[in-house]
């Protein structure tokens, strides 16, 4: 597998659960948009923010879709406007903003980081995409739903980093590296929550902004976690590089 962290359109039977076949979209990195001016994720939803945000808030109110704050925080007003949006022009009304949306929109910096991703795609299995929502789902259960994606995005970073094993297996079972392995909760179902968790992350929804540690400060006993620069804190679980 590729150390880029690319994911291209496949349709993925997971058979050990027996769900119905899953479909991701193309994802990215961040060191793939960093030349862009305000692109930050690949697909926007309830939960995002950033620059990217702005952006698409920006240009709704500015065509009298949105009425609120243009603050970068991807809201229920945003999600209500880019509906209004989407409707008004024929396209899946659903909230999210993918590559349709951003075409409609006049995004274009958006456009052209998808569209070159599905170039340069290598597709994950549909196993790494189980045994990620397996290990979503053993360390993270109790969160939110933007907390169980934001764990699945820190797994996915560690395999496109230099620094850590180059396959999601690799990462997860790394010696010492999730709680969830060593005490056995890896071996646990994963719920319909933690598999859409695990192929929104797969998708390239990032909540952590590139991190590649979290913790729980309240249960952490390692002093060097804590000495790591923090990024967000989302839920129990503090984000950090």
């Amino acid at each position: 597998m590729k150390k880029a962290l690319r994911i291209g359109l496949a349709a993925l039977a997971v058979a050990t659960v027996g769900s119905a076949a899953a479909i991701f979209n193309s994802g990215y990195k961040s060191e793939n948009y960093a030349s862009a001016p305000y692109v930050q994720t690949a697909v926007l939803r309830q939960g995002s923010s950033g620059g990217e945000v702005k952006e698409l808030q920006r240009r709704l109110k500015e065509w009298g879709y949105y009425n609120g704050a243009v603050d970068g925080i991807y809201g229920k007003g945003t999600v209500e406007a880019v509906k209004k949006f989407q409707k008004k022009n024929g396209l899946t009304a659903d909230g999210v903003a993918g590559i349709s949306t951003y075409k409609a929109l006049g995004m274009n910096d958006s456009v052209r980081v998808l569209e070159n991703d599905k170039k340069q795609n290598s597709n994950y299995t549909s196993s790494d995409l189980y045994l990620l929502a397996k290990c979503i789902y053993a360390e993270a259960r109790g969160e939110s739903y933007t907390g169980q994606v934001a764990v699945g995005a820190v797994i996915l970073n560690r395999v496109a980093s230099s620094k850590f094993p180059n396959t999601v297996a690799g990462v997860i079972y790394q010696k010492g590296a999730f709680t969830a392995v060593s005490d056995g909760q890896i071996n646990l179902e994963p719920n319909k929550t933690a598999m859409n968790a695990a192929s929104d992350a797969l998708n390239g929804w990032d909540p952590t902004y590139g991190c590649l540690y979290y913790y729980n400060p309240a249960v952490a006993t390692s002093s060097w976690i804590f000495s790591r620069p923090t990024v967000t804190t989302i839920g129990k679980h503090v984000f950090a590089m």
